[in-house]
């Protein structure tokens, strides 16, 4: 399940999804991988939080630039961006630069969630 950013911890590790309302690749990441997000060690590693991107970038959270398409998923650790997908592929595609971002980050979903 999905927690809106609220306050965010600097210590904490998250997939943050920008989205806005009529998007229609959110609705489609939705049907096809938000059940199954949580359950994944990406997931319990990076638990999903969303924020819409018309309200702006939560506090406490360093961007590496602006977040302009949705979805944009943004892996964040320490309150500082650590890599991000712009879009949605679809779920193959999806997995791949999840797994791909997650490397690049130096964080292993495997021992960490």
């Amino acid at each position: 399940m999905a927690t809106s950013v609220g306050s965010i911890a600097r210590a904490d590790t998250f997939l943050l999804m920008a989205e806005q309302i009529g998007c229609h690749y959110c609705k489609r990441w939705d049907a096809e991988i938000s059940a199954i997000y949580p359950k994944t060690n990406e997931g319990r590693t990076a638990p999903l939080r969303r924020y819409d991107i018309h309200d702006g970038t939560p506090d406490g959270i360093a961007l590496a630039r602006s977040v302009r398409f949705t979805p944009t998923f943004v892996l964040v650790k320490d309150g500082v961006e650590r890599g991000r997908i712009e879009g949605y592929p679809g779920e193959d595609f999806f997995w791949g630069l999840l797994g791909l971002m997650f490397e690049r980050a130096q964080i292993d979903p495997a021992t960490s969630g």
